[in-house]
């Protein structure tokens, strides 16, 4: 290492430490009386927001919450898990986003391994923790979460309910200073081999990666995403990487926020229109499920700003969004990764063209924000050509990337082989630093002694104009050693069958964009494509459903 310069401090000169109860400060200031709305049951200010976190605290620390013990949250996307997302941190303690989609002998073991102290559980998940609750070894306590006048009865035994505990305690709470590399969150990766792991993140990191994704999604007019006249609703479940980290730069920003409780296509779109929401962001299965609602029909979307993540943005989801007047953006990341690595980057003359012709740039998994570095590596971890053809597995660097997996040192220190966060995911990049992103490694296909993408095969499916989704997989083929099998959903009304779809793409062979080989001779349409507790295509579950 260098050997710099380093000058002492005055004695008495403060060492801040990057806290989440600094992002708390500036929200109420801008905007006190700005709103934070609850579906259609509720709202509250920014001022009740920071009165609540107080009492959230001292709801916990009578309930026995110490500094270093870890409280868990099943719950809807609601204020109530605003608020847990900085009183729980906020106190020292560690803020478990349980995955409440998990199989409930998956969320017994996420508890366990995470050795949660606490549990915060909504009313409707009060019957997978009583059917499992004699499995689940270190909870000493509930808190009960009820969106009616009463709480439901329950076999477990709690502290109380959530109101009735926050109006019983002291509006004010002394939160304290302590190390920012002190962990503030964990959770647990949704993989579909083996058990879950869990990646767990600092206040330094969660702060950095805050202040990060403020800058990239606010100060670029080809990003428009976070503005001070903005209103935020995410669509991606908040137990998911902290529903991306938007929450915590909409709260230190003071815009106005809207949390939609459990997803229900039709009280999206509604409240969509009802608060003219302009930004959101989500996965492309739960996008296609808004859009096919009756709701969106009469909805004005031409202010509506979505950034799509988990799964690639195909182009035919893109064309369809921009037809309703929706503008799409891609970002990157992945659980290990806080999440944020890269995002669409436009550049003015892209949005002087008609939105029908910008497809092509916003479906690219975009450049890497400020403070990351992203590579593409070969076998032998050395750096493939940014020529835009050239492949290999995206490394990372970045201040807020999960250092280790919980308890698994050995996946941890495979994780960062070299020194670089390995994604797993295969990619290529321009000369102007553009990623885009080709497959997971897991998924390529290999088909004839050649690499076939699935996603880009999905990405030409979905340009049929029936086609509403497309999931590609490599099957077993004695002869080619892997092909091509598709499974696809059709827009409402609209038919195709095995020969219209080879037909579409046998354009783009005649085109030189594919092989012959691409075109699968096996194709399912379906009503509905498997996919994962958090709404990516669950490619493993497909392959297995062929054996």
């Amino acid at each position: 290492m260098a050997q710099t310069r380093v000058l002492p401090a005055a004695e008495n000169a403060h060492q801040y430490p990057l806290l989440i109860k600094q992002l708390l400060l500036s929200g109420p200031r801008y905007s006190p009386d700005q709103e934070i709305v609850y579906a259609n049951r509720s709202k509250y200010t920014y001022t009740d927001l920071v009165e609540r976190i107080h009492r959230l605290a001292n709801a916990l620390t009578d309930a026995g919450v110490k500094p270093g013990d870890t409280v868990a949250v099943m719950d809807w996307d609601t204020p109530r898990y605003l608020e847990c997302f900085f009183a729980i941190p906020m106190i020292g303690a560690v803020l478990h986003t349980v995955n409440v989609r998990l199989a409930p002998e998956q969320i017994v073991y996420t508890m366990n391994h995470a050795e949660d102290d606490v549990v915060l559980v909504h009313d409707d998940f009060l019957p997978i923790l009583e059917g499992v609750r004699d499995e689940i070894k270190t909870v000493k306590t509930y808190i009960q979460l009820s969106d009616e006048k009463t709480a439901k009865d329950t076999k477990l035994e709690t502290a109380g309910e959530y109101e009735a505990l926050l109006a019983g305690a002291a509006a004010e709470f002394d939160f304290p200073d302590f190390d920012e590399n002190s962990i503030a969150t964990t959770f647990y990766t949704t993989g579909t081999t083996g058990n879950p792991k869990g990646v767990f993140f600092s206040h330094r990191q969660l702060v950095l990666h805050t202040l990060t994704m403020t800058g990239s999604l606010s100060a670029y007019d080809e990003l428009p995403l976070l503005r001070s006249s903005s209103v935020y609703m995410p669509v991606t479940p908040m137990f998911h990487v902290h529903a991306w980290g938007v929450p915590y730069a909409a709260t230190m920003m003071g815009i106005k926020q809207v949390y939609p409780g459990r997803y229900e296509p039709e009280l999206l779109v509604d409240l969509i229109k009802e608060h003219k929401v302009t930004f959101s962001h989500c996965v492309p299965t739960i996008m296609q499920m808004m859009m096919g609602t009756e709701s969106i029909k009469t909805a004005d979307l031409s202010n509506w700003q979505v950034l799509i993540g988990g799964s690639a943005l195909t182009k035919g989801l893109c064309d369809a969004g921009a037809k309703l007047g929706i503008r799409m953006y891609t970002a990157y990341g992945m659980s290990e990764t806080c999440p944020l690595l890269s995002a669409s980057h436009l550049k003015p003359e892209d949005l002087e063209l008609p939105l029908e012709q910008q497809t092509a740039k916003r479906i690219k998994t975009g450049i890497a924000v400020p403070m990351v570095e992203l590579e593409i590596v070969d076998t032998s971890g050395n750096p493939v050509a940014h020529d835009g053809e050239a492949k290999g597995e995206v490394v990372a660097r970045a201040p807020w990337l999960t250092q280790s997996y919980f308890k698994e040192p050995a996946k941890g220190e495979e994780l960062w082989e070299g020194g670089w966060l390995h994604t797993g995911d295969v990619a290529s990049m321009e000369p102007n630093n553009t990623l885009t992103i080709k497959d997971r490694i897991k998924d390529v296909i290999k088909t004839g002694g050649e690499w076939l993408s699935s996603l880009d095969l999905e990405n030409l499916i979905s340009q049929h104009p029936a086609v509403a989704g497309a999931a590609v997989v490599g099957i077993p083929d004695e002869k080619w050693g892997e092909r091509p099998y598709a499974l696809v959903t059709l827009k409402p009304g609209e038919q195709a069958n095995l020969e219209d779809i080879q037909s579409h793409l046998q354009h783009y062979v005649d085109s030189g964009e594919i092989n012959k080989w691409a075109i699968p001779s096996q194709i399912d349409f379906v009503d509905d494509i498997p996919k994962t507790s958090v709404g990516k295509i669950n490619k493993k579950l497909i392959r297995d459903q062929m054996q």
